[in-house]
C-alpha cells in the first residue's frame, strides 16, 4: 500500500462526446490522478489532459463486448486505490445518468476509499441541443423523460409506456435494440404523427442524425443506416430544428451577378 497517498476514488462525467464539453474540474481531476479507468464512450482526445505519470486502463463496454466485467472493475478501483492513491473514474456523459457510477463509488467507499463526484454533461440533453432540439418549449413541452431503453434484464424499460402516454418530449438511451417495441408503444397511444428524432454519436465528428415521426422513423433508420451509440427524442420539440433553418434561410443573402 502507498502509505504517502490517501486512497481516492473521483468519478467523473466526461460529456457527451465532443472533447470542448468536459468541465474545467474534471480537467483538474485528471491532472491529479494516479490512475485512470476511462470507457469505450470516452472521446481518447481527452487522455491528453491527463497526468503524464498516470497510468491509464482501457475498461471500455459495449453491447455484447465487455473487456472488463463490472465486478472486476470495481475490484480494480479498491486494488489500485490502495496501491497507488487517486484513481479517477472517466466515463462518457454523466455518471448518474445510467451510468453506474452511483454503484462503483458505493464499492468503494465500503473499502474505506474516500469518494468524490465530478458530474458531467449528459447526452440526454446535450445532443440533442447540439441539433438545435430542445427538451423543453413553451408551448411544446413543459417536461421531460429520461429513460434507458434496456433494462439490467435486456427487457424495454416499463417507464417508456408511462411516458408514451404523457405530453412531454421523451429521450431514451440505449434504445436503439429496441426501436419497434418503443415505437409500437407510441402508436397504441394514437401519436403516429409525433415528431422523432435519433442522433448517433452526436456532438461528435461522426455524427449523424435521422428526422421522421412515429410512422416513418424505422425506415428512416434503415435508410440512414442508424445504430448505437444513439439517443431517441420522441416530442414536438423536435421540430424547433426544422424551424431554425427556416429562419436563417430566410436570411440568406440573395446575390444577383452583374
Amino acid at each position: 500500500m502507498n502509505y504517502l497517498k490517501k486512497p481516492k476514488l473521483t468519478v467523473v462525467g466526461a460529456g457527451p462526446g465532443d472533447v470542448d464539453l468536459i468541465t474545467v474540474k474534471a480537467i483538474k481531476a485528471l491532472k491529479n490522478a494516479d490512475v485512470v479507468l476511462y470507457d469505450a464512450l470516452v472521446n481518447e482526445e481527452l487522455l491528453d489532459y491527463i497526468n503524464p505519470s498516470a497510468e491509464l486502463i482501457f475498461v471500455g463496454k459495449r453491447r455484447g463486448c465487455y473487456r472488463y466485467q463490472q465486478e472486476q472493475i470495481n475490484e480494480l478501483i479498491v486494488a489500485r486505490a490502495n496501491v497507488y492513491g487517486h484513481v479517477v473514474r472517466l466515463k462518457g456523459g454523466d455518471p448518474f445518468i445510467f451510468g453506474r457510477g452511483a454503484e462503483e463509488m458505493e464499492y468503494a467507499a465500503n473499502f474505506g476509499i474516500e469518494v468524490a463526484m465530478v458530474p458531467g454533461i449528459s447526452s440526454s440533453m446535450a445532443v440533442a441541443a447540439n441539433q438545435n432540439i430542445p427538451v423543453t418549449k413553451r408551448g411544446s413541452a413543459e417536461s421531460f423523460w429520461v429513460i434507458t431503453g434496456t433494462t439490467k434484464e435486456h427487457k424495454i424499460s416499463n417507464d417508456v409506456k408511462l411516458a408514451a402516454q404523457s405530453s412531454a418530449t421523451v429521450v431514451i438511451l440505449m434504445g436503439m435494440s429496441k426501436l419497434p417495441s418503443i415505437i409500437k408503444l407510441f402508436k397504441q397511444e394514437g401519436k403516429h404523427n409525433l415528431a422523432v428524432a435519433i442522433i448517433q454519436d452526436g456532438t461528435t465528428s461522426r455524427e449523424k442524425i435521422g428526422i421522421g415521426t412515429v410512422n416513418t422513423i424505422e425506415q428512416i433508420v434503415a435508410k440512414n443506416k442508424l445504430s448505437n451509440p444513439a439517443i431517441i427524442v420522441l416530442g414536438d420539440v423536435v421540430k424547433h430544428r426544422q424551424k431554425i433553418i427556416d429562419i436563417q434561410e430566410s436570411f440568406t443573402p440573395q446575390f444577383v451577378a452583374v
